[in-house]
């Protein structure tokens, strides 16, 4: 497989169509070392040999071994492994991992291709498209993220009803050799650092939608692409220095009549099947959800139950309360996504029909258990937050720069007057208030907050997914038969 230092070097010899504060910059700007650090760790544990069963599979494509993060999933096996994947490479970085949205979307086009082309009855070569632009994808070890959401312009208004079309992604010309689109889609998470974008319809569309049913993949430096991007990390320590540092990268990418050939267009015009699509990468994704967000979770546990310890009140009642809410949130969120592994299959819901089999092959998880999971785990976030602030008290917000803590005028005084718990060093008391900071009161905190709530869909799209598939007309009849209603 190929390593962590041959991504690297790929990214070194991309085109400079990025920007950030104003330049134009390499997509290894020192502002971004943090960001290529995180999704490094995918490398670099598929590299280990005790965690290769975790961290590698075996292609069904060629038979060989490859990262995990460019498999197709083939069984409920391969869901769970991606699930625990997932927790654990974030229990490792503190945070978001980054390169789950490649392989969530290449699963979701994996079937929404090969369906599209059923019903086309061989007039397209959509899945044959994907399938070659996978083999690459997984020989390489190549880096995805997944290009869903569009800037959306007027919120009340459809794609075809905006006064400007291009706050969606749209195709504006077809020609023989290929398609040429416009728009932007934001809130690409490590679009920079990406080799492909897989780009995806966002919504339900309309048959005379037909132009913002469009997917296809293309190499981040693809010519006609520009990637405004935001870049975050943990503020950088001279002295005192973190276990690990972890930093992501958010982008706008824009499209400007950039061209895309035939061979990397996975679906152009196919309205059901876009609507499918953006709805199978969100059930993929918020899968994912359920390995990362009870990762998160438990490291807010953690960092509480620290917290408690050293200010002295490990023992009280009020936090044995709060640690015990915050281990059921964890490990229900858990238990949501390996439900809906174990219930996975090709299959999935459609709207008046129920389930259907769907797809070539591929394994689907289940859409109530993926969408209860990822809701309930992103609606706690802020209160965990505020569960942490409440039992860290202030001095995470107010604790003295660490210039100061060398100091040898102060450094003593500092040491005597942080100490709470005798039974803990002030040392080591200063290095957790000072890492409570960075998840409460920093710009990468801030982000991960709002991260936490919207990524892989808001709540309330993740409660629309769940009423409308859950059969309630069932549970009233169950009711009905309990209380003698005849009909």
């Amino acid at each position: 497989m190929k390593t962590k230092k041959d991504w690297v070097t790929r990214l070194q010899k991309m085109r400079r169509n990025v920007y950030l504060q104003g330049e134009k910059v390499a997509r290894d700007d020192e502002r971004m070392q943090t960001a290529i650090q995180t999704t490094g760790m995918t490398f670099d544990f598929a590299e280990k040999p005790e965690h290769a069963d975790l961290m590698t599979a075996t292609s069904h494509l060629t038979g060989e071994k490859i990262n995990r993060f460019c498999h197709i999933h083939q069984n409920k096996t391969d869901l769970h492994k991606k699930q625990d994947m997932t927790r654990f490479l974030c229990q490792q970085v503190g945070g978001c991992i980054q390169r789950c949205m490649g392989i969530d979307a290449a699963n979701a086009l994996s079937s929404v291709s090969y369906e599209a082309d059923k019903v086309k009855k061989g007039t397209t070569e959509y899945y044959d498209n994907f399938m070659k632009w996978l083999r690459r994808f997984q020989e390489e070890n190549l880096v995805g993220c997944c290009a869903q959401t569009d800037v959306k312009g007027n919120r009340t208004q459809r794609p075809g009803q905006q006064r400007d079309p291009d706050v969606y992604v749209h195709v504006v010309e077809r020609k023989s050799d290929g398609i040429v689109v416009r728009g932007c889609k934001t809130h690409i998470t490590i679009a920079p650092q990406a080799d492909e974008v897989l780009v995806i319809p966002t919504r339900a569309l309309l048959p005379d939608e037909k132009d913002w049913a469009v997917a296809f993949a293309i190499p981040g430096d693809w010519e006609g692409v520009k990637m405004v991007i935001r870049a975050t990390s943990i503020r950088p320590r001279k002295s005192f220095k973190k276990g690990f540092e972890q930093g992501t990268t958010d982008a706008m990418i824009i499209f400007e009549d950039a061209f895309i050939p035939w061979e990397r267009v996975f679906l152009c015009g196919e309205t059901l099947h876009g609507s499918i699509l953006a709805m199978l990468f969100a059930l993929y994704h918020r899968h994912s959800y359920s390995g990362c967000k009870p990762a998160l979770s438990e490291l807010m546990m953690g960092t509480v139950a620290l917290a408690a310890e050293y200010n002295g009140v490990q023992n009280e009642k009020h936090i044995r309360d709060k640690l015990a809410e915050m281990i059921m949130v964890t490990e229900l969120a858990y238990a949501a996504g390996f439900t809906a592994s174990e219930l996975g299959g090709s299959k999935v819901y459609m709207p008046g029909v129920g389930v259907v089999p769907f797809g070539p092959g591929t394994c689907i998880p289940d859409s109530i258990y993926c969408n209860v999971g990822r809701c309930l785990t992103g609606e706690a976030f802020y209160h965990e937050m505020e569960t942490l602030a409440d039992v860290s008290g202030g001095v995470p917000a107010t604790l003295p720069y660490e210039e100061d803590w060398l100091n040898p005028e102060v450094k003593g005084l500092l040491e005597k007057y942080i100490t709470r718990n005798p039974n803990v060093s002030p040392e080591n008391q200063h290095l957790l208030w000072r890492h409570v900071g960075d998840i409460l009161c920093s710009s990468i905190g801030g982000v991960a907050a709002v991260a936490a709530i919207h990524g892989g869909g808001s709540p309330i799209m993740e409660k629309i997914a769940i009423t409308s598939q859950y059969d309630i007309e069932a549970r009233k009849r169950m009711v009905k038969s309990l209380a003698g209603i005849k009909d």
